[in-house]
């Protein structure tokens, strides 16, 4: 099993930036590919960005790529998720998930950290 931490949310103004991390517990979090979800009130949870787990391949939503960037510190358990040119439909509580295999499907993630609040004002 590994349980998930996130952090790092909080408000920014339209095109600032934010760096979220999520620090996992456990000897074996580098055994996992890991993924960032967001979800915004009313909406269901979307895939935003996931990393294999050697941090080799990475994969992105259209609605984020080329501002945001996944990244992982296997050394330090950590993955993060920094976020530039921020929009205010970016406004949502973020998740941090892990899986054995690297994919967008929500579904497909065993376990989840309890999520962070990122605002976006426009």
């Amino acid at each position: 099993q590994v349980q998930l931490v996130e952090s790092g949310g909080g408000l920014v103004q339209a095109g600032g930036s934010l760096r979220l991390s999520c620090a996992a517990s456990g000897r074996t979090f580098s055994s996992y590919a890991m993924g960032w979800f967001r979800q915004a009130p009313g909406k269901e949870r979307e895939f935003v960005a996931g990393i294999s787990q050697g941090g080799g391949n990475t994969v992105y939503a259209d609605s984020v790529k080329g501002r945001f960037t996944i990244s992982r510190d296997n050394a330090k358990n950590t993955v993060y998720l920094q976020m530039n040119s921020l929009k205010p439909e970016d406004t949502a509580v973020y998740y941090c998930a892990a899986d054995s295999m690297l994919t967008t499907r929500v579904r497909s993630y065993d376990y989840w950290g309890q999520g962070t609040q990122v605002t976006v004002s426009s």
